[in-house]
């Protein structure tokens, strides 16, 4: 019963979805779609924060997504949005299972400052690279979808449809890892490692294992907003590019799946808005804007909704 109900959810939101696309403008459809595309590269940090785990450094995973779909392009001949997808997720999830097996030994600000070291290591090898663009980067011819070549002005609301189906999957899936036995035990993990492993479970096989998760999901990310927007450049993995992550995950709260999508939309929508009617000073505005919501909201925007729900539940 509960499958159906989730599976209703998950075609209810494609449908909605669907209708909005019809009547949202070209640049919204464009802020939407990289906003959802962003959101996984934070659903992926709320898959650690569960963990009481927070990286400084995903910018890493997000960057190798988005170079390895730019790079199949460019040098494999690969055009087809699918591809390139899985191309992405794989590349990450590798890098993710190989730097896991140190990573998943450290804790607190240790784990942190070592992701962001890894990724600055990826920004400064993509700087230092002619071939690829240096800081520059390099543009992505408009993918294909499963070998349907969408006409110019359809390949934006093809993309969007796309990024909103992998959104949709990927948030079902860490919903129900989350409500699984080892989803709860990674919480246990954040209270106390060391009676989760006197209770015969191994803590770093099981941090190991979310690590490579979260990697894939970051790079699923990356390798959306490259082909969406059509650009590359190393800034991807920069340190301000990460922190922002992190800001989100902060800003969005870990009390639901859908929660870093719902920040990731605030944050795209308000520096957008800010930057159009304050560019000198928009910075400014982003900044006062999240800090109230932090101030008013310390367990991120989620915390509306659990209110919410609280109130009715008492009724």
């Amino acid at each position: 019963m509960h499958r159906h109900r989730a599976l209703l959810i998950l075609l209810g939101l494609f449908a909605l979805a669907a209708v909005l696309s019809l009547v949202m403008p070209s640049w919204l459809r464009f802020l939407v779609t990289v906003a959802l595309a962003k959101g996984l590269v934070v659903l992926s940090l709320l898959l650690l924060m569960r963990s009481g785990l927070v990286s400084f450094g995903h910018g890493l995973y997000y960057g190798l997504g988005a170079y390895a779909a730019g790079m199949s392009v460019n040098y494999l001949g690969i055009g087809d949005a699918v591809p390139l997808l899985l191309g992405g997720i794989a590349v990450a999830g590798v890098t993710g299972w190989i730097l896991g097996f140190l990573l998943a030994r450290y804790r607190e600000i240790f784990f942190a400052v070592l992701n962001l070291a890894f990724s600055m290591i990826l920004y400064g090898a993509l700087v230092k690279s002619a071939a690829l663009g240096s800081t520059d980067g390099f543009g992505l011819p408009r993918p294909s979808f499963l070998g349907y070549q969408p006409a110019d002005d359809m390949v934006g609301l093809t993309m969007y449809m796309m990024t909103v189906v992998v959104v949709l999957v990927a948030g079902f899936v860490v919903h129900r890892y989350l409500r699984s036995a080892r989803g709860h035990v990674g919480e246990a993990v954040r209270e106390n490692e060391l009676r989760v492993e006197y209770l015969g479970t191994s803590v770093y096989r099981l941090v190991h294992a979310k690590y490579v998760m979260s990697a894939a999901l970051a790079g699923a990310g990356g390798a959306l907003t490259a082909m969406t927007s059509g650009h590359i450049d190393p800034q991807v993995a920069y340190w301000t590019t990460s922190g922002e992550f992190v800001f989100v995950a902060i800003l969005s709260g870990t009390g639901h799946v859908a929660a870093p999508f719902v920040g990731a939309l605030l944050f795209e929508a308000v520096r957008t808005f800010a930057f159009s009617y304050s560019p000198h000073t928009w910075q400014l505005v982003l900044g006062t804007t999240l800090l109230l919501v932090i101030l008013f909201m310390p367990g991120g925007l989620w915390s509306l909704f659990a209110r919410t729900r609280r109130k009715e539940a008492a009724r």
